[in-house]
């Protein structure tokens, strides 16, 4: 490509998909990536995100984690622009709604999808959002949300073709083919669009492929002829590259057996667990094995524990009460295990966490673990900022308020750069902080494992997690950069096809 395309202004490119899980955020963040590395400016758009995963921008407002993960990929600071709408799910009827990064309200799901119960007009605000940063980058590259295919919320839609249209963004439809059914739901999808949104889809990636890849050479052509669009890749399944997450769904699914020399991690699983990410850097530290479990045997063998975020401190709190993991935690950790508790997980390591004001639900006061000598009460104001402390940087994303209990002296975990303090420590081998990311910070982790040193093969150097994840998008670019027609791509995308 020469360096006269490159000054080009591309169209958007829009990935949609045949079904939720197809590898539509993945395949954004790759070609984020790939347009960087060919001098655009490109940037990230999900107009509607659900998910417990989010971020603090570097303005202190809430969006999506894979948004942010994005971002990260094209080289910018992430914003609100990029994901203007985020649910974040409180119960299988109830989502947290957060527009411009700022909780407005709870919703019901019949009377969010209803849209007329709100005096909001959702669809004119992610519009908004989606000019202003068309206005700065080159190209957006925009995501859709599950399957395109759904035509009876088509009138209420906001993030997949009618966002689209208004974009005059490129489409390409992703579709899964190691689920089976590929052709059916890749025509269908197709098909089941009005004329005006078919126009828009210019092309098919078929995503997790396994086996040889000439053994569908013909099923490639027959796509094309039924559907009459080209397919412009096919992309391998792939285990060796490691992007964070949206979803946490195969998080149990994670090695639990203990493994001789390493610190043996345990995570503890709970019902509403958000922000996992946090635990990325660690399952790659090679000194650590890293495991989810909310299993009571696994957690008092474990060198350390740790609770994590929650959307629900006292439900989660109440459950690990009931399932016998708030005593299995308290006897792991008088035989010598080290128990860190992060936001949510922080505020159940106290003496209490209080509620008046049915903030979360009806639970008005649980006693907590006992671990920490701190009182948390729960209030209406998030906070949500990124911090930097002594050892480096993280973001918080809460609702409550902790402080020591009773009588007991203050001693943070954290000292922020702002002036504030942040979290508790009794010992070096138990503590809480609300900042989300902390582990990503070499020299932390290197704190936490530093009462564990006699338990590893050897010293091993520090995990630089931030390298690891530059050289994780360039790898995830390389494969994609393969396995598509990239100049026909680039046609597209410059209205010359």
């Amino acid at each position: 490509m020469g360096d006269e395309q490159k000054d080009r202004r591309l169209h958007p490119l829009m990935l949609v998909g045949t079904g939720s899980d197809v590898g539509k955020s993945i395949v954004a963040t790759a070609f984020c990536r790939i347009f960087r590395q060919d001098r655009f400016n490109p940037a990230p758009f999900k107009a509607q995100n659900m998910a417990l995963n989010s971020f603090a921008t570097p303005e202190g407002f809430e969006i999506g984690r894979a948004q942010a993960v994005q971002a990260e990929a094209a080289g910018i600071p992430c914003h609100t622009d990029m994901n203007p709408l985020l649910l974040k799910p409180q119960s299988d009827h109830t989502s947290q709604v957060i527009l411009h990064g700022k909780p407005i309200g709870n919703k019901n799901a019949y009377d969010y999808w209803r849209r007329g119960s709100s005096d909001i007009d959702y669809r004119s605000e992610v519009c908004a959002a989606f000019d202003r940063l068309a206005a700065r980058y080159n190209p957006i590259v925009m995501e859709g949300a599950g399957s395109i295919s759904e035509i009876n919320l088509r009138d209420t839609d906001l993030v997949n073709m009618p966002m689209a249209r208004h974009a005059n963004a490129d489409v390409i439809l992703v579709g899964d083919i190691d689920r089976g059914g590929v052709f059916a739901s890749v025509y269908g999808s197709i098909a089941l669009q009005k004329p005006e949104d078919r126009n828009l889809i210019k092309g098919i990636i078929i995503n997790k492929f396994r086996g040889d890849m000439r053994l569908f050479e013909d099923g490639r052509k027959m796509l094309e002829e039924i559907c009459g669009i080209p397919v412009l890749g096919v992309i391998p399944y792939f285990r060796n590259i490691h992007i964070e997450e949206e979803d946490s769904v195969d998080l149990a699914g994670k090695s639990m057996q203990m493994q001789r020399g390493k610190v043996n991690v345990a995570v503890v699983m709970l019902r509403h667990l958000s922000n996992f990410t946090d635990f990325n850097a660690l399952e790659h530290d090679p000194r650590i094995h890293l495991f989810y479990t909310s299993n009571t045997e696994d957690i008092k063998n474990a060198d350390i524990i740790i609770l994590p975020g929650t959307k629900s401190t006292l439900s989660d709190l109440y459950e690990l009460r009931r399932n016998g993991c708030a005593e299995a935690i308290v006897k792991a950790h008088r035989d010598g295990a080290a128990v860190l508790g992060i936001c949510g997980g922080y505020q159940m390591m106290g003496i209490e966490v209080l509620d008046p004001d049915h903030i979360e639900g009806d639970i008005e006061r649980l006693p907590g673990l006992g671990l920490l000598p701190t009182t948390t009460t729960m209030c209406p104001e998030k906070h949500t900022r990124q911090v930097t402390c002594q050892f480096g940087k993280g973001y918080e994303i809460h609702q409550g308020e902790t402080k020591p209990y009773g009588n007991a002296a203050p001693q943070p975990l954290l000292h922020l750069s702002d002036g504030r303090d942040d979290g508790y420590v009794s010992n070096g081998k138990c503590m809480g902080t609300y900042v989300h990311g902390i582990l990503d910070n070499a020299p932390f982790v290197d704190f936490l494992l530093k009462p564990f040193g006699d338990k590893l093969d050897k010293e091993g150097v520090p995990f630089d997690y931030f390298a690891f994840k530059e050289e994780q998008y360039d790898r995830l670019a390389a494969h994609v950069r393969q396995n598509v027609d990239m100049d026909k791509i680039y046609r597209i995308l410059s209205g010359d096809d």
